[in-house]
């Protein structure tokens, strides 16, 4: 018997697939295809957990499912072990910015930070207050009293312990510092300056003074540093016992679009610092997946290829062709579905949408075929459908059946109704491609 979708669950997945946005919970439910592309993304988790770095492209056009890819990896990392953070970049959120568009990209990191059981963000504080609990059980597991001297000297003590491999880095005798004070803040009930601590850990300090005020820092998380303060985070999460610290990063197209030249270069120019640190080993237990069209990667004019030195890391083997894949490579490019996949999607849909609303759809298995047929018959469809395109076109049709009584499948189907035959379940009256799914 197969296990019942959370109504909750269920609900949001529906309402996200009917207007084309990405689920943020419940993706492996409708997740279809992609078999390969999703092993070799989660084949860098277990780099990444034995203290190596990855960093993958993810490539396609609009819709392919590239976000929806994301988000299926994001959720089985956090499940698995590791501490997950997303971010879309925009005009406003980049890698790099002198007006605080790199660190407002590391705020959105820090407030999507998830783990198993903080699915949808803001894990940070879950995250230390669960490690500070675990020390203090400890402690008092082994005969020092909570409310003693010793007992507080030696949670600083331990703080310092599992920090002190963070302070040759940039940043991390600030972090250790920042994360006593947290643990005193604990201690004392002081919401104040546990505010004060956690609005450091995630860059909202706009000067140094200010935060040196507030907590005796020296620095502050800036556009300069932020990409060093998420090393020091992945070591630290690491220590403290997870698997490593995963970053996925979509709508990179943003970056292709800045129109300014020597901006645009000093966002390569990050992503080729990340590059460089992954694949050298200068970034432990941290992994990185961007995704973007291919005129984000391959435009030699404003694309990640207009920039050289990401040009001869990331472009295609001469022996590379469309007929063989590469999935070990830095980039990853996402096909169409076949016909078979596309055809298992729609069955699955159809499953999903019944639960929701408790709803038997009158449409038979046929006129499924006959509907993802119609799609196919598009000028281009052979390799520009994508499953975004087939998925709100079908809860469409899904939702006007439900909501109008007198509707039929032909009907609705509109300009689209001359590919239905009038004697559907004839073998040789449907399209060839459709007439035997194996699912």
């Amino acid at each position: 018997m197969e296990k019942k979708i959370p109504k909750r669950i269920l609900n949001s997945l529906i309402n996200s697939l009917s207007a084309g946005v990405v689920p943020r919970t419940g993706a492996p439910y409708i997740a279809i295809g992609r078999k390969e592309e999703t092993e070799s993304l989660i084949s860098d988790l277990e780099n990444v957990a034995e203290g190596g770095s990855s960093l993958r492209f993810l490539v396609g056009r609009y819709g392919s499912g590239k976000s929806f890819l994301l988000q299926l990896i994001r959720n089985f990392a956090a499940e698995n072990g590791f501490v997950t953070t997303d971010a879309d970049l925009s005009p406003e959120r980049r890698l790099y910015g002198s007006n605080g568009n790199g660190v407002a990209t590391y705020r959105e990191l820090i407030n999507n930070m998830s783990v198993k059981t903080s699915a949808d963000g803001g894990a940070l504080p879950i995250i230390i207050s669960k490690w500070l609990s675990a020390k203090q059980s400890d402690l008092a597991a082994s005969g020092i009293l909570p409310e003693s001297e010793e007992f507080i000297f030696s949670i600083r003590k331990e703080i310092y312990s599992v920090t002190k491999e963070l302070e040759n880095n940039v940043g991390g005798f600030d972090f250790a510092t920042v994360l006593n004070k947290y643990y005193l803040a604990t201690v004392n009930a002081d919401e104040s300056l546990r505010s004060s601590c956690l609005r450091w850990l995630r860059g909202e300090y706009l000067t140094k003074s200010e935060a040196k005020k507030a907590l005796g820092t020296q620095g502050i998380i800036t556009d300069e540093n932020w990409y060093d303060y998420l090393k020091l985070l992945a070591v630290f999460v690491k220590q403290i016992g997870y698997r490593g610290l995963m970053v996925y990063i979509d709508e990179c197209v943003n970056l292709y679009k800045i129109t300014n030249r020597i901006s645009r270069e000093n966002n390569y120019e990050k992503i080729l610092s990340i590059f460089n640190d992954t694949l050298q080993g200068k970034a432990p237990y941290l992994g990185f997946v961007f995704a973007g069209t291919p005129q984000f990667l391959e435009d030699t004019r404003r694309g990640l290829f207009s920039y050289e030195a990401l040009r001869s890391r990331l472009a295609d083997s001469t022996l590379f062709s469309d007929e063989y894949k590469n999935l070990s490579g830095p980039v990853i490019r996402l096909i169409r579905l076949t016909d078979s996949e596309l055809y298992a999607l729609i069955k699955r849909l159809r499953m999903l949408y019944s639960e929701c609303y408790n709803y038997e759809i009158p449409i038979t298995e046929d006129e499924d075929k006959a509907f993802l047929s119609a799609c196919l018959s598009k000028a281009g469809a052979d390799s520009m459908i994508t499953p975004r395109e087939i998925i709100r076109s079908y809860i469409s049709l899904l939702h006007i059946l439900r909501q109008n009584t007198d509707a039929d499948f032909k009907s609705v189907m509109g300009k689209l109704s001359s590919e239905l035959k009038s004697d559907i379940t004839d073998e040789e009256k449907t399209d060839d491609n459709l007439s035997d799914f194996e699912l």
